[in-house]
């Protein structure tokens, strides 16, 4: 029966990445919302880990002249034919993405009233194209993420910020497209979606004002650490003026993975439910949020989360949330009288600095990692969820999925 119900759990991880595949995404997409026609070139930009497989796809829609860019992280190794792709840093700013971001601008300075510009957009493309407005220079951003880091502001607090220092963010995108009309397809990494957030909102209005951005710094105590010309740059930045309009479409989201998942587990008669799709915070609050809802049902019953949770690192292990998650529910489960297993995993196919895109476990995870000699709740305590999982034979391993809509768990209850 476990056997059944891990297979079972695993079928339906892949039900939310095939869901938020860049590439079926944007073919749905675009059958939703057709490509718009112009007399002029159509001029493709990608942007984000996704960037290339959107490009791909998006480039077999288009006829007639066509300008074709991807920037991606520097470990996607994924080609283009008849477009150019480049490759930046990520999570941390680099040179190779201010050359990016520069390619970029170029491009859309030479666009005219009869070309269109097609912008596809997914996570992490905030990192890979760092375009800092004048007089600033890369290592002025550099610092001002040290510094919003260090602080604990959240992305949107983030970006109200970022937004502000950049050519490209915040809308920026859109002023230097003009006089062309933009269309975005985005592939959210964001929980919520908020547009404005996702790659830090190239094609939708900022967060806010360079005056609230100032009250956040002040407010966060972070105001005296940002250097002088970020300070001085937002102290004089003028009244916001109106952004050229754009038609942005969502092509994929965490929710939209877990409503594949669900209905995945209702065609195999499994009554399915979405508990949370904002599973978030500390990864040991995600984890009691879950053990909460172990019960014996009366029928086989499916409970989807989706989220991103954060780990506290307390130890020298190695791991990633998703892994912890599992392993935290695995040696907190109550002994039940029916048969269960849980998995959590991230949609890229990596979780933390590992080879695993996190772990599935079942009643018996706790026995299998001390027949080993090893002990789990030493290794939990020490952030070595994968080295515990690895030893319960509980790792979920699979290739990079070139996309990224946070993470997914299943939680699948079975009466005896």
């Amino acid at each position: 029966m476990q056997d059944g119900l891990r297979t079972e759990a695993l079928r339906l991880f892949d039900a939310a990445i095939a869901a938020a595949d860049p590439a079926q995404a944007l073919a749905r997409a675009f059958a939703a919302h057709p490509l718009p026609a112009a007399p002029g070139r159509t001029i493709l930009i990608a942007i984000g880990k996704a960037a290339p497989r959107m490009l791909a796809e998006a480039r077999a829609h288009v006829t007639g002249p066509v300008v074709a860019l991807a920037v991606t992280h520097h470990e996607n190794d994924t080609e283009v034919p008849g477009a150019e792709v480049l490759r930046a840093g990520h999570p941390v700013p680099d040179a190779a993405g201010a050359r990016a971001a520069r390619r970029i601008l170029d491009l859309l300075a030479g666009c005219t009233e009869r070309d269109r510009v097609i912008a596809l957009i997914s996570g992490g493309g905030s990192a890979l194209v760092p375009a800092p407005v004048a007089p600033l220079t890369l290592a002025d951003k550099a610092a001002v993420n040290a510094a919003l880091l260090a602080g604990g502001l959240d992305i949107t607090e983030m970006n109200l910020v970022r937004q502000q220092l950049s050519e490209l963010k915040g809308g920026g995108f859109l002023r230097h497209a003009a006089p062309a009309p933009v269309t975005a397809y985005i592939l959210s990494d964001v929980i919520g979606d908020d547009l404005r957030v996702i790659a830090s909102g190239p094609t939708v209005g900022p967060v806010g004002t360079a005056a609230e951005a100032i009250a956040l710094l002040k407010g966060r105590g972070l105001w005296d650490r940002m250097p002088e010309a970020v300070r001085t740059h937002l102290e004089t930045a003028g009244p916001p003026t109106p952004l050229p309009e754009a038609r942005n479409h969502l092509v994929g989201s965490n929710r939209v993975s877990l409503d594949a998942m669900r209905a995945a587990a209702e065609d195999a008669d499994w009554q399915a439910h979405i508990v949370s799709d904002r599973l978030t915070g500390d990864v040991a609050d995600a984890a009691a949020r879950v053990l909460s809802e172990m019960h014996v049902p009366d029928r086989p019953t499916a409970l989807l989360f989706g989220g991103e949770t954060t780990v506290t690192l307390r130890g020298t292990g190695r791991g990633g949330r998703n892994q912890e998650m599992a392993l935290r529910v695995a040696l907190g489960a109550p002994d039940l009288a029916g048969h269960w297993v849980f998995l959590s995993g991230g949609t890229d196919g990596r979780d933390g600095p590992t080879d695993a895109a996190g772990g599935v476990v079942d009643a018996g995870t706790r026995a299998r990692i001390e027949e080993t000699g090893a002990d789990p709740d030493a290794l939990l305590a020490n952030n070595d969820s994968h080295a515990a999982l690895e030893a319960g034979d509980a790792l979920v391993r699979i290739p990079a999925t070139g996309t990224n809509v946070a993470d997914v768990q299943v939680l699948l209850l079975a009466p005896t």
